[in-house]
């Protein structure tokens, strides 16, 4: 059954429909994660604030104050804030241009889950909005709703846009800055004489050192879509290369006052080592290659499912989609598409082979850390690629690759979104709410700020709880010690243990036996339960206690 072009485009504005009520009705499904809770902090300009608990418990609601913006009386209130905020900054690896935009949504909307993380959903809405108009640019309008469909229905990105970092913002800067270099290039190769194309030259330009130096102020590695926009303009328009210079040079010039400030003692303050190369040079080249393919596996399909996954999947999975694109570019090509084939290897494939470049060169691995967050900039460029192949190779069953893709890009969301809890802390609340006025010592194997914080977040204010977070070596015998002084304070105890402590190791056996000594002196077991997230930092065992007699 032959499917007309109108069946099809009606097809694409209700998956990009689908896209946007994903992106809403997943607002506040999911608890924050490790580093969301983080960038809040960071947004609320308290981060100076925070300090690792110690070897005595400490009140849960001192962190959650922490988590809003202070109390402000006056505008200079406001400033002092301000430059905490900046100060806190100074340790972070990103840049500022995220955060600011959060610190000042939070003073807009407030720091609910669904307030949070709106301004990355909108970020991401206005990104299916630039692949549509890059998708029309290069391909018409069909093309624009396909490009649009598919970012809006991939998994990675869903994910991202549902997620309070910076990786959302960047796919968005990344799309309209190519987007106005493709259209400002197009208006100066034009052999025709338009009477607005001043106007719209200028707007364009605009546009494109605007959005280039967001995208640096948003993420550093945004550096390499310079050397991205270089070879599309030597490409495109080698004439002007010296007009796109300057422009470039403008969008940097912009950014001197925070690469001053800023980046210089980000500097002094970044682990540059975390990532260095500690094998042979058989095994470095083996495992720049695995994350080369894992990335593309993750980005074009996985999506969050990689943190469960195991990794020769991946590698597998990214692996028949480079043999695809190889494939593709080769469709391409047979049918004379040179000219999008090169724009579409340029936005996606060039800048992955760039960092993958760096990272051999300099013997570090971050192509795949964070599951592929890193460069997740080349993902509108692979994505691109697939659309110019479905839309010009010539390919007979076309529509039904469309339908297909989408089917299969909407059936992981769906699963991921129904079938992956995360409301580990949420049942830590519950628990508490329970007798919500019983005072509560929470004993955890963790120091973490993700792990504090994101308690203080989600345990009730109104409850006394008091928290005592150590190493999982230290908390039997310091927990003995404050229980031995205080045992008459705490009707009950909330034994959470992590599966991933982040700055220690997991309990052992023995540690574990210890601190059910300690606590069976005075408390009796009420009740045991696994928490369990999307990933192994989301993973507790709780064990609840209560007082004896």
């Amino acid at each position: 059954m032959k499917i007309s072009r109108k069946t099809i485009n009606i097809i694409l504005l209700v998956a990009i429909a689908c896209a946007v009520i994903l992106r809403i009705i997943n607002l506040s499904s999911r608890e924050f994660w490790y580093d969301e809770v983080l960038s809040l902090l960071l947004s609320t300009g308290q981060k100076a604030r925070y300090q690792t608990p110690q070897d005595v418990p400490v009140t849960l609601a001192n962190y959650t104050r922490l988590l809003s913006l202070p109390v402000e009386n006056s505008f200079s209130d406001v400033l002092v804030t301000f430059e905490k905020f900046l100060k806190g900054l100074m340790a972070e690896p990103h840049p500022f241009l995220f955060f600011l935009e959060q610190h000042f949504w939070l003073r807009l909307w407030g720091n609910s889950q669904a307030s949070v993380r709106s301004i990355t959903v909108l970020f991401s809405l206005a990104s299916l909005g630039c692949a549509y108009g890059l998708g029309r640019k290069l391909l018409g309008f069909q093309g624009g709703l396909l490009f649009a469909a598919l970012l809006g229905l991939n998994p990675y990105y869903l994910f991202h846009s549902l997620n309070v970092r910076m990786y959302g913002s960047l796919v968005f800067w990344v799309l309209l800055s190519s987007w106005s270099l493709l259209e400002l290039i197009s208006l100066n190769t034009s052999e025709i004489n338009q009477s607005n194309s001043k106007l719209s030259k200028l707007f364009w330009t605009i546009l494109l050192i605007f959005s280039a130096a967001s995208g640096f102020m948003t993420f550093y590695y945004f550096a390499v879509f310079f050397l991205v926009f270089a070879a599309l303009v030597l490409y495109l328009d080698r004439r002007r290369w010296w007009q796109y210079a300057l422009y470039l040079m403008s969008s940097i010039i912009i950014t001197i006052p925070w690469l001053w400030w800023g980046t210089r003692q980000q500097l002094r303050n970044a682990d540059l080592g975390r990532f260095s190369n500690k094998g042979g040079f058989l095994t470095a080249i083996v495992r720049h290659l695995q994350e080369f393919f894992d990335v593309l596996g993750i980005h074009l399909l996985v999506g969050d499912w990689s943190s469960i996954l195991p990794n020769f999947i991946i590698t597998i999975v990214g692996f028949l989609f480079f043999i695809g694109l190889i494939y593709c570019s080769w469709s391409l090509y047979k049918n004379e598409q040179i000219k999008l084939l090169n724009i579409a290897l340029l936005l996606g494939l060039f800048p992955l082979f760039l960092m993958l470049i760096v990272d051999i060169i300099t013997g570090k691995f971050t192509l795949a850390f964070g599951f592929g967050r890193s460069v997740i900039f080349v993902l509108p460029g692979c994505l691109l690629f697939l659309v110019i192949w479905i839309e010009k190779a010539g390919i007979k069953f076309k529509n039904f690759a469309i339908i297909s893709i989408l089917l299969l890009y909407l059936g992981i969301n769906i699963a991921d979104f129904s079938l992956r809890s995360r409301q580990m802390f949420h049942q830590v609340a519950d628990i508490i709410n329970q007798q919500p006025n019983t005072p509560t010592l929470i004993i955890m194997n963790s120091q973490a700020w993700g792990h504090v914080l994101r308690l203080a977040y989600y345990l009730p204010t109104s409850s006394p709880i008091s928290l005592l977070a150590q190493k999982s070596n230290n908390l039997p015998s310091i927990l003995d010690q404050n229980l031995s002084k205080n045992s008459e304070q705490y009707q009950r105890i909330l034994w959470l243990d992590s599966q991933r402590p982040v700055w220690g190791k997991p309990s052992t056996e023995k540690q574990k036996e210890e601190v059910k000594t300690v606590l069976d002196n005075s408390y009796n077991l009420q009740s045991s339960q696994r928490l369990v997230g999307t990933w192994e930092l989301d993973n507790f065992d709780l064990n609840v206690y209560e007082k004896k007699g």
